[in-house]
């Protein structure tokens, strides 16, 4: 059994550090550069595939490329038993392969339990993968909370900036109609960024349907929530009048990140406020806690 040394960097750092225990395993026919040949039909899906959907139209395209010029990245599998493998990542190209007709395909062979193939699977996919924003939320919160991994880290092994995933891991917290639109495709990231702050949500489905009936951009809806913020305020006693503040908004959305729960602050024309933190449950509450305590 011989370790392979050269590693695929296009993995990422994060993906690459599981890999330590790569290994050669004899298959059907080895390449003889650590890529074994394995029937198709030696070959299960993966049941941590964090991936709910393929194109049938994005398959057909890939199948009339692997039938003209063959499989050109392969596979990565884990061994089972004799004769028995089960994916890691490539259910697309395993997919699309068997379309093709292809009886073999080439495979990386791995050594790696349950906990190792979700988290290998999920950063793959991430990475390399065309999910949608909610795919992508959800491949953070199982890395989060199934593969037990810290929310400080998870940034690095993925190859975001934390802000970028706490962007993410928000989306979640949207009503299911909204989190659906975004699956479907009806709005963008940039539309439920826009309206995520939001507390009430009957007024975030109110945004929501103006976005769908008016076919609003990101701009529009951000100035809609502006003015909306604005009028609010100057109907609340105690609020100052008419104008937004910026520097308080910005210091809002900060809180709202670091937390990880929408956040509301109320300032009085004397330079005093209140601080409004928002949560669905007890749990989410207590996750509040751990974070300011």
């Amino acid at each position: 059994m011989s370790q392979i040394t050269r590693k695929k960097n296009s993995l990422g750092k994060g993906l690459g550090a599981l890999l330590q225990n790569e290994v050669e395993t004899p298959a059907e026919q080895s390449s003889g550069n650590g890529i074994n040949f394995i029937p198709v039909s030696q070959i299960e899906s993966n049941p941590f595939q964090p991936r709910t959907a393929f194109e049938q139209e994005q398959l057909e395209e890939l199948s009339n490329s692997i039938a003209t010029h063959g499989l050109v990245q392969p596979i990565t599998v884990r061994k089972l038993g004799q004769d028995k493998y089960q994916l890691i990542s490539g259910e697309r190209r395993t997919r699309a392969s068997i379309m093709a007709g292809l009886e073999s395909i080439p495979a990386y062979v791995r050594m790696a339990n349950d906990q190792e193939m979700l988290e290998m699977a999920l950063i793959e996919n991430i990475q390399r993968a065309d999910l949608n924003a909610i795919e992508i939320a959800l491949s953070y919160k199982r890395l989060l909370e199934e593969c037990k991994i810290k929310q400080e880290e998870l940034g690095q092994r993925v190859g975001k900036n934390r802000t970028t995933v706490n962007n993410y891991l928000r989306l979640l917290r949207l009503p299911d109609q909204i989190q659906l639109a975004i699956v479907s495709g009806d709005i963008t990231m940039g539309h439920a960024r826009a309206i995520i702050n939001v507390a009430d949500v009957a007024q975030q489905l109110e945004y929501y349907a103006q976005i769908r009936d008016n076919n609003l951009s990101v701009r529009d809806v951000e100035s809609m929530v502006k003015q909306n913020r604005v009028r609010e305020r100057a109907d609340s006693p105690g609020i100052i009048g008419t104008d937004w503040d910026p520097e308080i908004d910005k210091i809002m959305e900060r809180f709202t990140e670091a937390l990880g729960t929408p956040v509301h602050l109320k300032n009085s024309a004397k330079g005093s406020g209140k601080i409004v933190i928002s949560y669905k449950n007890r749990k989410e509450l207590s996750a509040i806690l751990e974070k300011v305590i």
